[in-house]
């Protein structure tokens, strides 16, 4: 499957000051893109709704946190 994303309105958390981070874009169907803002012409995570909420749970429960 291919999702344009030229028209995405992309956004960084307000909490990433001026550091690199990862970019969000809301997309259509409930879809959500993640990408790198050191690369925005490069490639980008698509996830459907229920993974965004599954993953989104993980990282607020620290799930991915290093030991």
């Amino acid at each position: 499957m291919s999702i344009d994303l030229s028209a995405a309105q992309w956004f960084t958390s307000t909490r990433s000051g001026s550091k690199d981070c990862v970019e969000v874009a809301f997309l259509d169907g409930g879809r959500v893109g993640v990408r790198d803002s050191k690369n925005p012409c490069g490639p980008a995570l698509i996830f459907t709704p229920g993974e965004w909420d599954t993953f989104t749970s993980c990282v607020t429960e620290g799930e991915f946190a290093g030991s």
